[in-house]
């Protein structure tokens, strides 16, 4: 692995405002396959995704704030409205993420597919960056609800809706602060010698 492809990993970031242009047909078909070579315990694949252009994006957030609207989980005001629909209205790509729930398979735990959704998740962000692109991975607009989950095409009973990711060109440019020292996180481990 070359210092500039670490270089990169180490430079990402999030970017929840990005605007158009979005990545071309050939970028987003690039971008999702980096999903396919992510860690996956038993070869599951269990990512799946839908991809939202277009018109869809608009009516992707009448849809989550309807739904926000009708539930208890939710106090969605007129300004959080227009915030939601302003910060969509720029936003060239949306996948929408799940986990697939095989129930036939006890083999593999749940928390190691949602991992490897996760990591699948990971490989797109800096697919998306290293191709010069701005991406956010968002558990917000009703992720957390089943309406908005069966109308993205996600069966709750088959699938963990994980939330979005939007994918652009970043609407502004960010403050380069240093990272944290990856001190504070890493411990040896010694093992205890025997007797």
């Amino acid at each position: 692995m070359t210092t500039d492809v670490l270089d990169t990993l180490a430079s990402r970031r999030s970017f929840k405002l990005v605007t158009g242009p979005g990545p071309s047909q050939d970028e987003l078909d690039r971008i999702l396959q980096t999903a396919m070579s992510a860690p996956d315990h038993g070869a599951l694949r269990p990512w799946r995704f839908r991809l939202i252009r277009g018109g869809a994006i608009a009516r992707l957030a009448d849809m989550a704030i309807q739904a926000m609207k009708d539930s208890v989980q939710y106090q969605v005001s007129s300004e959080k409205e227009a915030a939601i629909r302003q910060w969509l209205g720029d936003v060239p790509v949306v996948l929408a993420v799940a986990c697939h729930l095989d129930h036939r398979n006890d083999r593999i735990p749940q928390w190691e597919r949602e991992v490897a959704t996760g990591a699948a998740v990971t490989n797109i962000l800096n697919a998306a960056h290293a191709l010069g692109y701005g991406a956010f991975w968002s558990t917000g607009l009703g992720a957390g609800l089943d309406t908005v989950q069966e109308a993205l095409g996600f069966d709750p009973l088959d699938h963990r809706f994980m939330g979005y990711v939007v994918i652009g060109t970043p609407a502004v440019q960010p403050s380069l602060q240093p990272r944290e020292s990856i001190a504070g996180h890493v411990r040896e481990w010694h093992a205890p010698e025997t007797v």
